[in-house]
């Protein structure tokens, strides 16, 4: 009986053993690593993390039980960026979301294991992010902002704002290839706008702007950069203090006082990085999910910014706008 009763528990014990491994492993703790380019604390950048965090919790992914979030801010600092990708890469998460086109560089030379989803990058096949959009290919897939070709439209709003117009100054990031990028399409229209353009580097805004400003001014464009959305409040300042109208590639700009706005909602870009980050934590590869493009950008327009700046926006401009700020 001893003998007998011995086996039947050696038995029972045996057969438990995978149900307990595999109720260890489905509740071990997940991990999500974010790095933003530019500063966590701007508000729609908030409302974006928020959003990404809801749908994770649609989805049974709870900060805290099942999951742990670490949060990096790069502040636009290049150097600051370089260091949490290095110290992301070596936390080996089990996936890194990256909002802002300064920081998927630098992650990409910090890991080619750790899967990673971009959130709001210019052409990322462009700048070497991917192999295809289709099929990515590498550690590497998420959500652009734009392709490089959108933003001759930035030049071509300005022009209708202010159809006088004959020269331009362009806020740029000559350190990160989306800056390059974005530029060298503004540069190659505005020929046939009739358009002089001229750099100014974003770590020199004031007094480029100031210069450009004495020599006769006309209007800005604000390139997509973390290191401008980290100088935000000091743009639109800028461009305020000089009367100079202003198209911004950001949205949130405007919603702080800029004039117009003309691109992807960031908020909408995040909700859908956290379908790709569920389906990374549930075993898919980001080599096999294709890189997605918008499928409609947002004209926003600060109605209030206009009429201090003395301009009377053309009314086919204000039909087409998404949304108005009175």
């Amino acid at each position: 009986m001893l003998r007998r009763e011995f086996i039947t528990l050696l038995g029972s014990a045996a057969a438990s053993l995978p149900f307990t491994a595999h109720a260890q492993q489905s509740s071990a703790v997940r991990r999500i690593a974010v790095l933003t380019s530019g500063n966590a604390d701007v508000q729609e950048l908030k409302a974006g993390l928020a959003a990404f965090e809801q749908e994770l919790n649609q989805r049974g992914w709870i900060n805290g039980q099942n999951l742990r979030i670490e949060l990096r801010r790069g502040g636009g600092d290049l150097d600051n960026i370089r260091k949490h990708a290095s110290e992301l890469a070596a936390l080996a998460p089990d996936v890194i979301v990256s909002p802002g086109s300064s920081a998927i560089g630098h992650l990409l030379k910090a890991t080619r294991t750790v899967p990673i989803v971009f959130v709001y990058v210019p052409d990322p096949l462009g700048s070497g992010f991917v192999k295809s959009l289709s099929r990515p290919g590498g550690n590497a897939t998420g959500f652009m902002a734009f392709e490089y070709g959108l933003t001759a439209k930035w030049l071509e709003l300005l022009k209708q704002i202010v159809p006088h117009m004959q020269k331009a100054a362009v806020l740029w990031d000559p350190d990160i290839a989306a800056g390059i990028g974005q530029f060298a399409v503004i540069q190659s229209v505005a020929p046939s706008l009739g358009v002089e353009v001229s750099p100014i580097n974003l770590r020199e805004v004031e007094e480029g702007v100031a210069a450009f400003a004495r020599s006769g001014g006309g209007g800005l464009i604000v390139t997509s950069s973390g290191l401008a959305v980290a100088q935000l409040d000091l743009i639109v300042s800028v461009a305020a203090r000089y009367k100079l109208p202003t198209v911004y590639g950001y949205g949130a700009f405007v919603t702080s006082g800029g004039l117009i706005s003309y691109a992807a909602d960031l908020p909408k870009q995040l909700r859908l990085a956290a379908g790709y980050a569920d389906r990374i934590l549930k075993g898919e590869k980001p080599a096999d999910l294709p890189v997605q493009a918008p499928t409609k950008y947002e004209l926003v327009i600060n109605l209030k910014t206009a009429k201090a700046l003395g301009l009377e926006l053309p009314p086919t401009l204000l039909a087409r706008a998404d949304e108005i700020i009175e």
